[in-house]
């Protein structure tokens, strides 16, 4: 994409600066991206309820629609995420490549989350039509535009990591505030209770929150800036054919648990989520009654807001792999002590706090077991394959939301489920479900994760992947010299490069601020000299800070390593002459196995690179 019209003066960025700003951080990463992600939060809890319980399309076509369209859609939706990604990467405008589907988006974005609750009071064929085109404009088009651009933002902001950190915080703060307060809290507890099934009022609020999305995603758009897309690079890089990667990806054995992985996992998780309404209105508590669901909720994101501070350490000290694999364990646990007693508020919150603290790792860990996995085919082919297998991870994400709200749906309309209705005064009147019906929702929302954190606890046993990464990265290491010194350049070790970088991009930024100070003073009239030494006594105290907190953490960092040296030789020490002898078995063995793999992956990396000069 190329365009003229967006060299305008009214497109532009109102983002100047080199440097990241407050305005930057509030309205473009935090205000903006607000009111599509308070949307989809909202469209990815009560949506289907909507259908179900205002609409009632449980018994359109048998009950079929409601099981076949989401599952072909979302095949829909991502052929156009692998589309869109394709189109971005080739955007070339003076706003980025990235920054000018923002603002295309916008007003798909409030006009298609309208459509989707506008369905006309017409016949069945009409609503089915309007739900699949209204539905899929959504999905599969307007939603997949803002998101994708809205996720590419952070990493084409800017190239100062510090920067970018903050930026990304102010992202995901973003994102937490609309899913963990606005939906799980405020909506369960005043805004259900007042729509109920009434369709007017149902067509009334999301019209606002639609409404909304549109503005504030403008302001995304006009308080951000490409930088990264502004310099231009070109990507020398060598192509490796797609066939190859996939080839790469679906022959390694870790890879294939984890893609395993992720189905699973995300099978019972939306599931889980789609249930959970449902669950609260008609097996836990009463129809909307405003607290039950806000209780499961809370309950469920206690464990989120501390377990950050635990996780990780016990990940160091256990490794990443076994501690997500008890934590499968403890959430299958949980989630039976749920099922045991699915109508008990006390046995149902004990049990759900427990299962929380299972998933866990889940949240914290597993992805860098991933990022061990995208290592590991590294080390063995010489060819990173991040971004086709997160296209991958991403596809399965996308198709499972299709399959399992066409599973659920199957589910409620099989087992005969009733929707609400209105009496004379406008009361929703919400029937009492028969047995097979509480029995399908409470195995959606408690009683299959039982089974299905059972089956990750048990796949993760064969994920032994971070036993010899740290061997693999260091051979990495070595293969990336080895390959630029062929070519007759110099190697530079990365850490290296990136600090030479680093400093190439300190003083870029420091020159485009004193160019941006300069003007400053010249239009309020100030000393461009006072304030110039303001502001390098200013850089100069910041950087005396970072260098003492540097070498305070060098201390600390030499303590630490000095005092595990001593616990190491004085555990040694203590060993009998059996523990020794043990001790060495295991070790020669674990030797032996690294030469097998290492033999091994030698074979394949040869036949991959045979591969490659054809």
């Amino acid at each position: 994409m190329r365009s003229k019209l967006l060299e305008n003066r009214l497109f532009q960025s109102s983002i100047r600066s080199q440097n990241v700003s407050g305005k930057e951080r509030w309205l473009g990463y935090l205000i903006g991206p607000a009111g599509a992600l308070l949307l989809n939060a909202v469209l990815a809890t009560y949506l289907n309820v909507y259908y179900t319980d205002v609409l009632n399309l449980t018994t359109v076509w048998n009950g079929l629609f409601l099981v076949a369209f989401p599952i072909v859609s979302k095949i829909i939706d991502a052929i156009t995420n692998i589309v869109m990604g394709y189109i971005i990467d080739r955007t070339r405008t003076k706003q980025g490549k990235a920054r000018p589907w923002l603002l295309f988006s916008a007003p798909l974005v409030a006009i298609s989350g309208i459509l989707l609750f506008t369905v006309p009071d017409a016949s069945e064929a009409v609503q089915v039509i309007w739900i699949m085109i209204s539905y899929n404009l959504f999905y599969s088009f307007a939603y997949t535009i803002f998101n994708m651009s809205h996720n590419l933002m952070v990493p084409l902001s800017t190239r100062n990591v510090t920067q970018r950190g903050s930026l990304s915080v102010f992202n995901q703060v973003s994102t937490i505030m609309m899913s963990g307060i606005l939906v799980a809290l405020i909506f369960p507890m005043l805004i259900m209770p007042a729509i109920g099934i009434n369709k007017t009022m149902w067509i009334a609020v999301m019209s606002v929150i639609s409404i909304i999305a549109l503005p504030l995603i403008l302001l995304e758009y006009y308080h951000t800036k490409e930088r990264v897309t502004e310099e231009q690079v070109n990507d020398d890089n060598k192509k490796i054919p797609f066939v190859t990667q996939l080839k790469i990806i679906f022959t390694d054995k870790y890879m294939l648990i984890i893609f395993a992985y992720f189905f699973i996992f995300t099978f019972g998780s939306v599931l889980k989520n789609l249930g959970l309404v449902y669950y609260s209105n008609y097996v836990l508590g009463t129809y909307n009654d405003g607290i039950t669901q806000m209780l499961i909720s809370v309950i469920g994101g206690v464990p989120m807001g501390i377990g950050i501070f635990a996780v990780w350490p016990l990940a160091k000290r256990f490794g990443k792999r076994n501690v997500t694999m008890w934590g499968f364990v403890l959430y299958a646990i949980g989630s039976l002590i749920c099922w045991l007693d699915p109508t008990s508020m006390t046995v149902v919150l004990i049990g759900q706090f427990i299962k929380n603290i299972g998933g866990l790792p889940c949240a914290y860990v597993f992805m860098a077991l991933f990022a061990d996995t995208l290592d590991h085919i590294e080390w063995k082919s010489t060819i990173r394959c991040d971004g086709v297998s997160m296209s991958i991870y991403s596809i399965i994400a996308v198709a499972m939301v299709g399959i399992c709200t066409g599973v659920f749906n199957a589910l409620l309309a099989n087992t005969g489920y009733v929707a609400p209705s209105m009496d004379a005064t406008g009361a929703t009147i919400a029937v009492v479900q028969n047995v097979a019906v509480k029995n399908a929702i409470t195995f959606s929302f408690v009683g299959l994760e039982v089974f299905t954190g059972a089956i990750l606890a048990f796949l993760l046993i064969f994920l032994n992947v971070e036993k010899t990464i740290t061997r693999k990265q260091k051979e990495i290491r070595l293969y990336q010299k080895a390959e630029v010194e062929s070519r007759g350049e110099v190697w530079i070790e990365p850490e290296v490069r990136a600090a030479k970088e680093q400093e190439e991009l300190d003083k870029k930024a420091e020159e485009a601020f004193r160019a941006e100070l300069k003007d400053k003073c010249e239009k309020n009239g100030l000393d461009y000299d006072v304030e110039l030494a303001k502001h390098i006594e200013k850089v100069t105290v910041a950087k005396k800070k970072a260098e003492d907190k540097r070498i305070l953490a060098e201390e600390k960092q030499a303590k630490k390593e000095k005092l595990l040296a001593q616990k190491k030789a004085k555990r040694e020490e203590n060993l009998s002459q059996n523990q020794i002898e043990a001790r060495n078995r295991r070790l020669a063995k674990e030797e032996e196995d690294w030469l097998k793999e290492k033999e091994k992956g030698e074979r394949y990396r040869l036949k991959i690179q045979a591969e490659l000069r054809r």
